[in-house]
């Protein structure tokens, strides 16, 4: 991309001149969850020294190590975040911009904000860019961008240094927009940054050397990844995983996303192909099969995983790699149209065999005598072993075995079978994605992972994954049964959906790619778009309903609905007369909620005046669903942390505690009740609360203050039954 090879650099400041004598004092830089902290930091920190440094940094989630707003929970993070986040650096603007204090010379714009973090905050809000993510390596353009920075990995290959975009490999689409800029004389620097923490990936996010103008390596820039911790699992997270689950078919494609319904459908998947007797009765238990089969057998199955699926997705999510080990995410893909047509059409298997041959001699993906470009194809795809050599028309086997290269000739095709062919097709591919995050088991299983198994994960441009523009023929054929499953704050009655904002116009996160996965579920034939929604939310006390009548701002459009998820059922949308969608979602709404937002749509003429809910979908309590639940988790099923936690054990209790407080904080009533307990507690406190304690540094309470702190912990580890 360059036109020299890049200047590498062992000293920071070095390379923060290079860049700015580059680039000039406006300096527009971009990066995004592997951004290259340590130059963000140093330019940051040029630009507080010097106001003729106008610094505008274009990035998304502006994370910060969490801190807690009280003594309590300050007690609780900071022995767990120092553990996890290790020396990660804090990016050293978020701390002012989150207060409002940045220097006028420095702004922050950002595509995506830490969720609900930045609602009050001016700036923020109003250089927010409201850019679906498949756009935003444009709009960086658009908004001035003249810096590319990122974190890389490097390894040799070859005997030669080679970069791997890994992370973020999503910005290759931004390559080619710099290198139009520069070819149209503006100043433009791409700046990479080595961590050897940093998963080598391969394929598409293996790089040319001169893509970077400027490498910073040296170990001092070693440090550990961003890896958000997994949150807890509850039993509306597992329902509604169960339910999406339902609606994956066996060799279809999947996308999911972080948090904890991405890890609710990824362990219904495991528990679908390991246990599908319980899988299936547990689906039965909640009614999901007697109520909604007609659209699981529709749109989805409920058997093992035989096929496996395969993934494409913006984000490599935790659960991804789950899906991986436990053999659901297995379906390969190749990159090649005719070879993934045979593949999909059941002609093709992995396994090579003496067929193969004149399979693709019939179907003109090779000549019938061998070109040297058919014998790069076949070695490449594994159908020819590598030390096949094509020379004057003869095959010159790894064996030392010459044959005539002629697929025509009976004789020399069995010789050719016996001596040249590869055992499995090689190249496929189960997962594409942009870029990934995740805990740090994540990272060093990425890390720790064979070549052979890790070449079969692709990480590639935002382009690729998120949509059909330009690579249609193959995505359409590797995207077979496509679910696309997304998550939404609220949903209307009509089908509409708000993700990432409220209706007086702040933006509480951004809208990621949930648009385009959305619209490229409904222009791919067999593919589906899956919005999962929790039905109700509460917060002091107070529960509302998240399926409402209708709401001021709105991500997915009515016009684009699909099938909507909550832990009471599906509702499938496309296509349907306004009632009859009214209708579907009221089935899935908590029934605390029902007649009312069944009389908004009377009053509103949307719905017949006599329509009543049918009587098999008026018992939507979340008292039925924990049933189902709580009887199989002594058992071991449905673990508030299905695939492990960064927290001990003592920590993931006094979590709960925590959560338990700061909810009756909000509620006057529960709040009496609380301190009144805690004030009758007796002085003494049994040995079983000792670990809980002794974590929270309350064994010995020094003042008045922590012995009330201690008191509350000691009251709520008693009401939750840990003590």
């Amino acid at each position: 991309m360059t036109p020299t090879h890049p200047i590498y650099f062992s000293d920071l400041d070095q390379c923060v001149d290079a860049l700015i004598d580059k680039v000039g004092k406006k300096v527009v830089i971009a990066g995004g969850f592997g951004r290259p902290i340590h130059i963000f930091n140093a330019l940051y920190r040029r630009a507080v020294a010097d106001p003729d440094i106008q610094l505008t940094i274009i990035t998304g989630v502006s994370f910060s190590r969490p801190r807690g707003s009280s003594d309590l929970e300050k007690r609780f993070l900071e022995p767990f975040v120092d553990r996890v986040f290790g020396n990660l650096p804090e990016l050293e603007y978020v701390e002012p911009y989150q207060r409002g204090k940045l220097p006028k010379n420095i702004e922050i714009v950002e595509v995506f904000l830490q969720a609900g973090t930045y609602l009050g905050n001016k700036h923020a809000q109003q250089n927010f860019v409201y850019s679906n993510f498949t756009h935003w390596l444009r709009d960086m353009i658009e908004q001035g961008c003249n810096v590319f920075g990122q974190m890389i990995a490097r390894r040799e290959i070859d005997g030669e240094p080679a970069y791997s975009m890994s992370q973020d490999a999503y910005a290759l689409d931004i390559l080619p927009r710099i290198q139009a800029l520069r070819e149209e004389g503006k100043q433009i620097a791409v700046v990479g940054q080595v961590n050897d923490e940093l998963p080598f990936m391969y394929n598409d996010a293996i790089v040319p050397v001169d893509t970077y103008d400027f490498i910073l390596d040296d170990p001092r820039f070693n440090h550990t990844l961003l890896g958000p911790p997994s949150t807890a699992v509850d039993i509306t997270d597992y329902m509604i995983g169960l339910n999406a689950s339902s609606l994956i078919p066996d060799g279809g494609t999947l996308q999911i996303g972080i948090g904890a319904l991405g890890d609710a459908i990824a362990y219904a998947c495991i528990l679908r192909h390991e246990r599908n007797q319980l899988y299936r009765d547990v689906l039965a238990e909640s009614g999901l099969t007697d109520r909604f089969g007609e659209i699981i057998d529709r749109v989805g199955e409920t058997g093992e995983f035989q096929q496996g699926i395969y993934g494409s997705t913006e984000m490599f999510a935790d659960g991804f790699r789950h899906l991986i080990n436990h053999g659901v995410l297995k379906r390969a893909v190749y990159d090649h149209v005719g070879l993934q047509r045979l593949v999909n059409e059941g002609r093709l298997a992995e396994g090579v065999t003496a067929q193969t041959l004149p399979l693709l001699v019939q179907e003109q993906l090779v000549s019938p005598r061998l070109t040297p470009e058919d014998v790069r194809f076949l070695i490449k795809y594994g159908i020819f072993q590598d030390r096949v050599v094509l020379a004057d028309g003869v095959l010159c086997c790894g064996d030392g075995i010459e044959i005539e290269a002629d697929l025509g000739n009976v004789a020399a095709l069995e010789q050719i079978n016996r001596h040249c062919l590869g055992q499995q097709l090689r190249g496929g591919m189960v997962l594409h994605a942009g870029f990934f995050l995740g805990p740090q088991a994540m990272y060093r299983q990425l890390r720790e992972m064979p070549e052979e198994e890790s070449r079969r994960i692709c990480m590639t441009d935002i382009a690729y994954v998120n949509q059909l523009y330009g690579h249609e023929e193959i995505a359409r054929l590797q995207r077979q049964k496509a679910r696309f499953i997304n998550t939404a704050i609220m949903v209307s009655l009509l089908g509409d959906a708000c993700s990432d904002g409220l209706e007086d116009g702040r933006k509480i996160s951004g809208v990621g790619g949930q648009y385009n996965f959305v619209a490229m579920a409904h222009a791919l034939a067999d593919g589906r778009s899956v919005l999962m929604c929790r039905s109700t939310r509460s917060k002091g006390g107070e529960t509302t309903s998240n399926i409402v009548w209708n709401y001021g701002h709105t991500t997915i459009p009515a016009h684009l609905r699909d099938i909507v998820v909550t832990e009471y059922g599906v509702a499938m949308l496309r296509g349907q007369r306004e009632k009859d969608v009214i209708a579907r979602m009221l089935n899935i709404a908590d029934s605390r909620f029902q007649p009312q937002l069944l009389e908004q749509a009377k009053s509103a003429g949307k719905i017949p005046d006599d329509y009543e809910i049918p009587a098999q979908y008026r018992n939507n309590t979340p008292e039925r669903l924990e049933r189902i639940v709580a009887r199989l988790q002594p058992e071991g099923f449905f673990p508030a942390y299905p695939f492990g936690s960064d927290f001990t054990p003592e920590e993931k209790v006094l979590a709960d505690v925590l959560q338990s407080l700061k909810a009756k904080m909000g509620s006057r009533r529960h709040l009496f009740k609380t301190l009144a307990g805690a004030v009758a507690a007796s002085g003494e406190y049994p040995e079983s609360a000792q670990p809980y304690l002794a974590r929270m540094g309350l064994e010995q309470p020094e003042d008045f203050k922590h012995v009330a702190i201690q008191k509350l912990i000691l009251a709520e580890l008693h009401e939750l039954g840990h003590i």
